[in-house]
């Protein structure tokens, strides 16, 4: 019933700026909280930033490789999720990946099983 839809990834040089997008169906996100992840190749999926209920300041995070370069927001009138990225760098390519917790969840950790849903994957690769 739940479904994650991810778009927006491709091919950049380093500095470039690509926004991901993640359309939630069957899904209520205004308040629960969601978050990207990635996976690189031969490496364990990481999480990227996450949001929480609020939506706002204070109510989001950032690893340290992204803080500064990447922005998380999400437009709940059409239940959708978005991770901005700029300034991105060879060490950005991976897949990356939309995930949400429970409907109700207002708060998550970077932790993979505090999300029960997830997207299919984008792909994004950075050249130099």
């Amino acid at each position: 019933q739940v479904q994650l839809v991810e778009s927006g990834g491709g091919s950049v040089e380093a500095g470039g700026t690509l926004t991901l997008s993640c359309r939630a169906s069957g899904y209520i996100i205004s308040n629960t909280c969601m978050g990207w992840w990635r996976q690189a190749p031969g490496k364990e999926r990481e999480p990227v930033a996450r949001i929480d209920h609020t939506g706002g300041r204070g109510g989001t995070f950032y690893a340290d490789a992204v803080k500064g370069r990447f922005t998380i927001y999400k437009d709940n009138s059409e239940d959708t999720l978005y991770l901005r990225m700029n300034n991105l760098e060879p060490e950005d390519t991976a897949v990356y990946y939309c995930a949400a917790r429970e409907r109700g969840r207002r708060y998550c950790r970077p932790q993979r099983d505090d999300f029960p849903y997830w997207g299919q994957g984008t792909q994004v690769t950075v050249s130099s």
